[in-house]
């Protein structure tokens, strides 16, 4: 499992290493990493333009090291310094006798227009807010320039420690973080601004205890996903209901069971409007013409895909003593206090919009905060909370660490593929998995049911339910 550490734990980290190392010898570390994941990127070294834009902060220091290991295997480095006098001392000699310059205060362009590779060690993980004037001159330059850009520990302008963007921000290639990930690496929208990320390890023991964000792969969702014993039936296997469709929205009810067919559970109950077009593409569903209470028995619910103003099933789900995912209308139809009460889990799956209708806020003001609008949310609903988006964040009633995912594709922006992941997600529920496990393991499997569908070109919904037997596979393999 990746895990991601806040700003202050990684600090205490380095504290302690510190305490044990030489001089400098964390930040040699670091810089060996660096100037490493540079010369690949560059492929070859020698005669190579490389540009440093140096702040004041360690990864400067970072930044100057790594250009000496470079200059020294041929390649012209240049250093930009954007506050002299408070450059890394160390580092700057050690540049200096390695055959590295240092741009003319008054004209730093001209290097970084010629640049072959740009590294980033203007702000460090403690940086908040944008970057100012003088930096973000010199990122516009950048930008023109062409130019490769490597950033140190995290791009100069984003917050590590929440993933916003306050202002403006230099865009990376690659990063590569030192000893920890950060949150801001891992979360958009900084993530867009990190390109591939590239750890190195220095030593560093933050306790596990203190993450603020864990991403699954492949082995922990392996781990996760149910398997039928030898005694197993149907009822062993869990039972999903769902509560979904109406007369204008049949198809959500169609897709919602397509996902649900595919996630483990060992039958499906459906309830709505909407039987018909089920069982015409399903014939193996169980259709009820009772409501929720009377549908027989099952271990867990979806309730609101395409249900549309019909608030009658989602009341009956919300009353089961069975876990309860919510989506879609079944988020709006749904009374905060009834959702609080519960005592059994239940998972909330909305999109950008849908939750910033929840805490009454603007649609930027979640998107630009993902990581306060997921946990402010499962707070108040006493739920836990899917965040679906370009990084889909799962976060616990409890507090904790947030689960982030980025298995996902750009083509999973399609209508319908929600309604596919609430049932895949559901009937990883009613298997046996946990409200956080169940909305993690069903983004992740997803996310590359995603991939697979689209694979470069368009794909509908149905194309990616269609695929997440091959995900499954794939992650068990």
């Amino acid at each position: 499992m990746r895990t991601a550490y806040s700003v202050e734990t990684v600090r205490a980290a380095e504290r302690a290493l510190l305490a044990r190392l030489p001089e400098d010898a964390l930040m040699q570390r670091a810089a060996a990493g660096l100037a490493a994941a540079c010369a690949e990127l560059l492929g070859r070294v020698y005669g190579s333009r490389v540009v440093l834009l140096v702040g004041s902060g360690d990864n400067g220091g970072d930044a100057l090291y790594a250009g000496a290991r470079l200059a020294r295997r041929g390649a012209g480095v240049t250093a930009v310094l954007l506050t002299p006098e408070r450059a890394h001392g160390g580092g700057l000699a050690a540049l200096r006798r390695a055959g590295g310059t240092v741009a003319a205060a008054g004209s730093p362009e001209e290097p970084v227009l010629r640049a072959d590779l740009v590294v980033d060690g203007i702000v460090g993980i403690g940086g908040k807010g944008g970057l100012r004037p003088d930096a973000e001159r010199l990122a516009g330059v950048v930008a023109r320039s062409g130019a490769a850009v490597v950033a140190v520990d995290l791009p100069s302008g984003v917050d590590a420690d929440t993933g916003e963007v306050r202002g403006a921000a230099l865009r990376a290639d690659l990063t590569v973080t030192f000893g920890a990930y950060k949150p801001g690496l891992l979360v958009d929208p900084a993530r867009e601004y990190a390109g591939v990320v590239r750890f190195v390890d220095i030593g560093l023991a933050p306790p596990p205890a203190a993450a603020e964000l864990e991403a699954l792969q492949h082995a922990d969702v392996a781990r996760l996903l149910p398997a039928p014993a030898a005694e197993s039936d149907k009822y062993r296997r869990g039972v999903v209901g769902i509560a979904a469709g109406s007369e204008r929205y049949p198809g959500a009810a169609v897709l919602a069971v397509s996902g649900a067919l595919r996630g483990g559970a060992g039958a499906v109950r459906y309830v709505g409007p909407a039987g018909d077009a089920v069982l015409a593409r399903f014939p193996e569903i169980l259709v009820s013409d009772a409501g929720p209470a009377r549908a027989g028995r099952v271990q867990a619910w979806v309730a609101g895909p395409g249900a549309g103003d019909d608030a009658g099933n989602v009341a009956e789900v919300l009353e089961a003593d069975v876990p309860v995912l919510l989506d879609a209308d079944g988020l709006r139809l749904a009374e905060r206090d009834t959702v609080r009460r519960r005592t059994a889990p239940t998972l909330m799956t909305p999109h950008a919009g849908e939750a910033a209708a929840l805490l009454g806020v603007p649609r930027e003001e979640v998107e630009g905060a993902r990581l306060a609008a997921v946990r402010e949310l499962a707070a108040r609903y006493r739920a836990t909370v899917l965040l679906k988006g370009s990084t889909t964040l799962v976060a616990g009633p409890a507090g904790g660490a947030v689960r982030v995912n980025a298995t996902g594709t750009p083509w999973l922006a399609t209508a319908g593929s929600g309604d596919v992941l609430s049932g895949l997600a559901g009937s990883l529920l009613a298997a046996g998995l946990s409200a956080p496990d169940a909305g993690s393991v069903a983004a992740y499997l997803h996310g590359l049911a995603g991939r697979l569908a689209a694979a470069g070109a368009p794909a509908g919904a149905h194309d990616v339910a269609s695929h997440i037997p091959q995900a499954w596979r794939n992650v068990r393999s």
